[in-house]
């Protein structure tokens, strides 16, 4: 059964620094990408990096400049480096793994959520 399990959420004062972590379990299929979305009460989930197994990354204009986002593809693992934290970050947040099997097939996988809050 493949996992998603998700690490580095927390509480931090504006103008700190989180990083969060998402390793894949439980899979043989190789990365396709990965990214990390974000959802705020009362909003709907939106994108907020991501990366191909070729290193391009895309990031939402609200975050360029402050996040980085990163991977190893080996070790099916992702990480969101979130420097210069606003109170508007505060969401939780969750990573995404789109795998390719062997046959070519695409999945996603979604983490469980980490909870970052953006608070003085």
């Amino acid at each position: 059964q493949v996992q998603l399990v998700e690490s580095g959420g927390g509480l931090v004062q504006p103008g700190g620094s989180l990083t969060l972590s998402c390793a894949v379990s439980g899979s043989r299929s190789s990365v396709y990408a990965m990214g990390w979305y974000r959802q705020a009460p009362g909003k709907q989930r939106e994108l907020v990096a991501t990366i191909t197994n070729g290193g391009r990354t895309n990031y939402v204009d609200s975050v360029k400049g402050r996040f980085t986002i990163s991977g190893d593809n080996a070790k099916k693992t992702v990480y969101l480096q979130m420097d210069s934290l606003r109170p508007e970050d505060t969401a939780v947040y969750y990573c995404n793994q789109r795998l390719m099997t062997l046959g070519g097939s695409i999945w996603d996988y979604w983490g469980q959520g980490t909870q970052v809050t953006v608070s003085s």
